[in-house]
Formats: structure tokens, C-alpha cells, sequence
């Protein structure tokens, strides 16, 4: 399934993964820049300025957050020009959002809870449910969630450790580190019950890792790399994600019967990273471009990696989530205070 892209970096994931994204809309359909795809936004929760778009299933459904009228971030789901209020947890904070979502509907992610912490959270007709948290851990967040509804994502521990967790049949289950690691977190998980993330191993640095039958697999970086991370993985047991080169860039990769193929960037940059990646192989994420500094979403087919460009008048942009039919998700900004939930569709001819 799909799940939401963060950065690499070798500060402490929990940080990071606690940010809130500062996610104007106008429906309306465009040609993504130079190619031929289609951009539409999906438009915020009534009386909101921004928002973000993370997963899409096979039905369409697409899930991410969005800012509400009184400038609260809430987890929605966009369907047919309608944007639906997720809501957060009884009693909580005003936060939260959605990062996976399956075929049943049931959405994964995260809502501040009455203590004011964030908790891993299953968004289920209507009911936003608190999945808890590692034992002697206040925080979580789920990241992905598979048509078996098993979600993962990470928590704290006991030690204040972020850990990676698999959540399923009403347990959480810490799923450890890398040798001589102490953070982990997971991104992905597929039908077959592989999961993907990152942990930290003995030099501290972090490694994309393949969890499967209770055991954790480094995957390595790309060549001359130190750190990598997965964030998705199909049922064919593509990985992708993102790994530092020699000269520390951080190039999208694709991992695939134990080689870590580099994915390249878009014309004139040297940053990109994959978020996600569907039956047919077909790749999401984003590359700077030329000018060193805008990101704009891509699509990695064939041996190509496309442009999806942004809205008109946007400068940068970010695809997070695919499905088998080729839609794509994430968002298109003018700047970084500003956020549009997208779809990119392919245009007939």
C-alpha cells in the first residue's frame, strides 16, 4: 500500500515525523506542465485554505488532511468533488491526518488525543478509533494500512524510543531495529504482510529495512551512500524509497531481487526520493529540477521519469500515492505556506 514521504536525514525521526503539514482551491482541471497528464485540485474542507493529498486506493478514494474553517488540521478523504471531515480523536486535540487508506475504506494515520499527544489512529465509518502506542509510550502514528487492515507506522516506547510497529487483530507489535540500532519506523506494508521503513543500525546512520517472517533485512544504500529509507513496497516485492550517494545527494531508488537501482533525478537536479509505487511498477515521488531548489512531483515508468509539474502558478510539487490505475496523488504549492491537494490523471487521446 502507500504511504506518506519524508525526507532523509539523520536527525531524530520522531521530530520529523511529527510535523504538521502547512497544507485555495480552485476545481479545475489543467494540463500538468510539458506532459500528458492532467492535474486537478480537490479542493479543502469548506472554508479551509490548504490542503494535502497522501493515498489513493483502487476505487478512487483519496485521503490526506486538510485545514478547516477555523484553521484546524483535519484528516479527510476527497471523493467525487467532495471533501469529507475525518474528524480526530473524542476529546482531542484539534489535529490530525490521514495517510493510508484501503480498499474497504479504512484510513490510517494519526489524531492528537485529550492529553495532547499524538496517537496512531484507524478512521473506520465515522469512528476514529486510538490504536495506543508500544507499552510505556505516550506517542504514535500510523503511516499504512493493507486490505487485512493491518497498519503500521511507529511509537514510543517505554525508553522514548520510536520504534517501528505492525498493529493487527487489536495488537501492536514492536518490530525492533537493525542490529545496534535504537530508532525505526515503518512506511509501508503490502498484502503479503512485508513491511518496509528505516531504522538506525550501529553507526547510527539509517537503512531502508524489509521486515518479513520476524525478521528485519538491511537493504543496504546505493553505492558510496550512508543512510536510505523505504517508503513503499508492492505485492511483488518492488521497494522503493530514497539513499545518499557518494556526494551526499539523496536520489529516488528502486529495490528490486536484492539490487538497489538508482532512479536518477528530473533534468538538472540532484535530489529526489520514490514515496510510491503500484502493481505495474510505475513510481511517485519528487526531484528538484534545474533551478536547484523547486521539487516537482514525478512518475517513473519505462525507464523514464516524467515531470507532472504543478498548478498553474505553483513552483514546486509532491507525488505520494499511485494505485494500478496510474492515478496519482500529492500536492502543488506556490510557496511553502500554501498547500493543494492534487490528483495528476494520464489524458486520453
Amino acid at each position: 500500500m502507500k504511504s506518506v514521504g519524508k525526507p532523509i536525514s539523520n536527525s531524530n525521526y520522531v521530530n520529523r515525523a511529527l510535523i504538521v503539514f502547512t497544507l485555495l482551491t480552485v476545481a479545475a482541471f489543467q494540463p500538468a506542465a510539458g506532459q500528458s497528464f492532467v492535474i486537478k485540485d480537490l479542493g479543502t474542507l469548506p472554508g479551509g485554505n490548504s490542503s494535502q493529498a497522501v493515498s489513493i486506493n483502487e476505487l478512487g478514494q483519496v485521503v490526506g488532511c486538510s485545514f478547516d474553517a477555523r484553521g484546524d488540521q483535519h484528516a479527510s478523504l476527497f471523493e467525487n468533488g467532495v471533501v469529507t471531515d475525518l474528524h480526530t480523536l473524542p476529546g482531542g486535540d484539534t489535529l490530525s491526518a490521514a495517510y493510508g487508506i484501503n480498499n474497504r475504506g479504512q484510513a490510517a494515520g494519526y489524531s492528537f488525543n485529550s492529553s495532547g499527544y499524538p496517537r496512531a489512529t484507524l478512521f473506520e465509518k465515522g469512528q476514529v478509533i486510538d490504536l495506543g502506542t508500544l507499552p510505556g509510550g505516550d506517542n504514535s502514528a500510523a503511516s499504512a494500512i493493507n486490505e487485512r487492515g493491518q497498519v503500521v507506522g511507529w511509537s514510543f516506547n517505554a525508553s522514548r524510543a520510536s520504534q517501528a510497529f505492525l498493529f493487527e487483530n487489536g495488537v501492536m507489535t514492536d518490530l525492533g531495529t537493525l542490529p545496534g540500532g535504537y530508532y525505526s519506523s515503518a512506511y509501508g506494508i503490502n498484502e503479503r504482510g512485508q513491511v518496509v521503513g528505516w531504522s538506525t543500525g550501529s553507526d547510527n546512520n539509517e537503512r531502508a529495512f524489509l521486515f518479513e517472517k520476524g525478521v528485519m533485512t538491511n537493504l543496504g544504500t546505493l553505492p558510496g551512500g550512508n543512510s536510505s529509507a523505504a517508503y513503499g513496497i508492492n505485492n511483488r516485492g518492488q521497494i522503493v524509497g530514497s539513499s545518499t550517494t557518494p556526494s551526499g545527494d539523496q536520489h529516488a531508488f528502486l529495490f528490486e531481487k536484492g539490487v538497489m537501482t538508482d532512479l536518477g533525478t528530473l533534468p538538472g537536479g540532484n535530489q529526489s526520493a520514490a514515496y510510491g509505487i503500484n502493481e505495474r511498477g510505475q513510481v511517485v515521488g519528487s526531484s528538484n529540477t534545474a533551478s536547484g531548489w523547486e521539487q516537482h512531483a514525478f512518475l517513473f515508468e519505462k525507464g523514464v521519469m516524467t515531470d507532472l509539474g504543478t498548478l498553474p502558478g505553483d513552483s514546486q510539487s509532491i507525488a505520494q500515492g499511485i494505485n494500478n490505475r496510474g492515478q496519482v496523488v500529492g500536492y502543488s504549492a506556490p510557496d511553502s505556506s500554501v498547500w493543494h491537494a492534487v490528483l495528476w490523471t494520464r489524458e486520453k487521446k
